[in-house]
């Protein structure tokens, strides 16, 4: 991968289980830098050429924030038009054909949050408080917040969140839908460690195809979204996998999946 001076992302992939690590270490802040979102989206490139690789996790040095927003002086020198791509490196997870879990903690602010909502799961400490402060800047989210918010939790939810700056706790977070869980703190690594054993568990094409039907069918009418299930679940008739699968429910056994 080339090097991006500046960026506070770390990747790893951990010898003993096929997943990468992404790491936000610029602790205590997390402050996301600009080329931190290229090193952002050129990292969920290279894991997309990974077949060992099968989830991810987003996580963030130190208990105090996950982030804790961007590098706010850096955007006075970009030029407009790099500013309006901002989401399609903070996307990534989102296109990512992998699972992604966040992990979060502390502050989950403006890019940060946007990041997290780009995952397919978010799971968050109690003590988590998610905004979107951008206005206290003279300025709205701009790498996805104003359309995954409203999508997941409301067009007017996201009004009251984003249109008045406000910081919504974990319990409340997670009762809009913006939160897959919540769990005391001393909990977290154990939860995200279940839900990634739970994940690996499946197979990988079946996950694969699920996660692309269900984020497809946000952007078209449900007879498109009906005939790519329909053609996704024709295609998994052929694989390998499923053949493991019905064998293996058959003799009442674990199945192996391969990812073929």
């Amino acid at each position: 991968m080339a090097e991006f001076p500046g960026s506070i992302l770390r990747v790893d992939y951990p010898p003993d289980r096929p997943i990468a690590v992404l790491t936000l270490d610029a602790p205590p802040l997390n402050i996301v830098t600009v080329p931190t979102r290229e090193h952002f989206s050129a990292a969920f490139r290279e894991i997309e050429e990974r077949d060992g690789v099968r989830a991810v996790v987003i996580r963030a040095s130190g208990e105090q924030a996950f982030s804790s927003g961007g590098d706010i002086s850096a955007f006075l020198d970009a030029p407009p038009d790099y500013l309006s791509r901002l989401a399609e490196n903070v996307a990534a997870p989102e296109r990512c054909s992998k699972p992604v879990i966040a992990r979060l903690q502390g502050y989950v602010f403006g890019v940060g949050l946007e990041i997290a909502l780009s995952c397919d799961f978010r799971i968050a400490a109690d003590t988590t408080v998610l905004a979107l402060p951008e206005m206290r800047l003279g300025m709205i989210p701009g790498s996805g917040g104003t359309q995954r918010v409203a999508r997941l939790a409301g067009l007017g939810r996201a009004k009251d969140m984003i249109l008045r700056a406000r910081r919504i706790p974990a319990d409340e977070a997670h009762a809009w839908g913006l939160l897959t869980e919540v769990v005391p703190p001393q909990d977290l690594d154990r939860k995200v460690d279940d839900l990634l054993a739970e994940l690996l568990t499946f197979s990988p094409l079946a996950l694969r195809y699920a996660k692309l039907a269900l984020n497809e069918s946000l952007e078209g009418p449900l007879g498109s979204g009906l005939r790519l299930e329909g053609m996704m679940y024709g295609l998994l008739r052929t694989s390998a996998d499923f053949r493991e699968g019905v064998d293996a429910f058959a003799h009442k056994r674990t199945p192996r999946f391969e990812g073929r």
